[in-house]
């Protein structure tokens, strides 16, 4: 202050001590409004809110500032829910009539030669397989045919050599034909017709170490394996591709339980075996016998039983091959008809069989002359020589006191 009342005349002094007053006048008008609007406010207030400076409350939401001393809830967020996985088309599969995956039913099929020697015994692959042959061979010893479809099998073997039936049988669905070397006829016939346009041809000879080998725990011939795995990779390699595949037999439902007869059995005999199939009312199939054993055949890859929902026996010619072998090899006419029994849902019945082409189906035919349908599953076929021995035991429905739970599946 000592600076603006510095002498410098009567008029200045006169003109700050005038400002100086007016300041202190504005100066004491304002401390009377703020004085006034506090005493205005604090009545307004309730008295538990302590007068101060107004804060800003960070949250813009009018709920936050509108109650004072409220806690504001946070706002729920959704939880994120998995998206849903779609619900596979499901088709039947063309070997077994089984509904799988779109996928599954365009696998190519592969059909695996297989031995069935007692020194091969117990072999592996029966289960995965959609249809099993089972024809004479040299010796009159069989040998097997496993063809997969839409199962792909843990363990396959041993595989054996190849036959012209089998080739002619596997054709039905161009399918890769597995094999260890093979009679010559055979041969011939897969060197010239073994890239699509019968069958495609997977000798052992070719494609073993890789997609084959031998096995240390069994002796040879009878040691050569291969599984599911393998098969499928040398498939996309021969070129036997995946894609829509025919399917020459039709299927349909499993009988209901009442109408699934009991005691019903199937016996073929070949000159080196006995096979018979007994059915199982519990599990509508038909588990596998060799040789009159009381215990039914197993898979070894599996540990479980031999039992197919279906048993067809063809009945047809054999005779000696003369390939100049010296080797009693057969030929078989597996292109023409004949005599066919058909076991499916627990009954047996007459019909018959026809094969046009070497690459044509296999049809089989009811006594009316119609197309069978078989029960959805695996099919067995057991093909055996006109001079063979068979036998058909027709099953009996059970009456209304028969006891389900009595059953047990073997």
């Amino acid at each position: 202050m000592g600076s603006e009342l510095r002498d410098e005349g009567p008029g200045r002094r006169l003109r700050v001590s005038r400002a100086i007053s007016a300041s202190i006048a504005v100066a004491g008008l304002v401390l009377a409004g703020v004085v006034v609007g506090l005493a205005v406010g604090s009545a307004a207030l309730p008295t538990s809110v302590a007068i101060a400076s107004p804060t800003v409350s960070p949250s813009a939401t009018p709920e936050a500032s509108a109650t004072p001393g409220a806690t504001a809830t946070p706002t729920a967020r959704p939880t994120p829910q998995p998206t849903p996985e779609p619900t596979p088309v499901l088709v039947p599969a063309p070997l077994t009539g089984r509904l799988v995956t779109e996928a599954q039913a365009a696998q190519h099929p592969i059909a695996v030669m297989i031995d069935d020697h007692r020194d091969a015994r117990p072999q592996s692959g029966f289960n995965a397989a959609s249809v099993v042959w089972q024809a004479p061979a040299e010796g009159g010893i069989p040998r097997y045919m496993l063809v997969y479809g839409e199962t792909i099998p843990a363990a396959v073997g041993p595989v054996r050599s190849a036959r012209q039936y089998y080739v002619e049988w596997a054709a039905e669905w161009r399918a890769m034909y597995v094999h260890s070397g093979g009679s010559p006829g055979a041969l011939q016939t897969l060197r010239a017709l073994g890239s699509g346009q019968l069958v495609w041809n997977a000798d052992e000879f070719r494609w073993g170490g890789r997609y084959l080998w031998r096995s240390a725990e069994r002796w040879p011939p009878h040691n050569v394996y291969t599984d599911g795995e393998h098969l499928r990779a040398l498939a996309s390699i021969v070129g036997a591709t995946d894609g829509p595949q025919p399917a020459a037999w039709s299927f349909g439902p499993p009988a209901d339980g009442d109408q699934r007869p009991l005691g019903a059995e199937i016996r073929v005999v070949y000159p080196y075996e006995a096979v018979t199939f007994r059915y199982d009312f519990a599990t509508n199939t038909w588990p596998r016998f060799i040789d009159g054993s009381p215990e039914p055949q197993r898979d070894a890859a599996d540990g479980a039983i031999v039992a197919p929902t279906n048993v067809i026996v063809l009945r047809l010619r054999f005779g000696l091959l003369d390939d100049g072998s010296g080797k009693d090899r057969l030929e078989a006419a597996a292109i023409g008809g004949g005599d066919a029994w058909i076991a499916s849902n627990g009954r047996i019945f007459h019909g018959t069989w026809r094969k046009d082409s070497a690459s044509g189906a296999t049809l089989i035919f009811g006594a009316d002359g119609r197309p069978v349908s078989l029960a959805a599953g695996q099919t067995f076929v057991q093909v055996i020589d006109l001079k063979y021995d068979y036998a058909v035991t027709a099953g009996r429905l059970p009456g209304l006191e028969f006891d389900r739970r009595s059953l047990s599946a073997r």
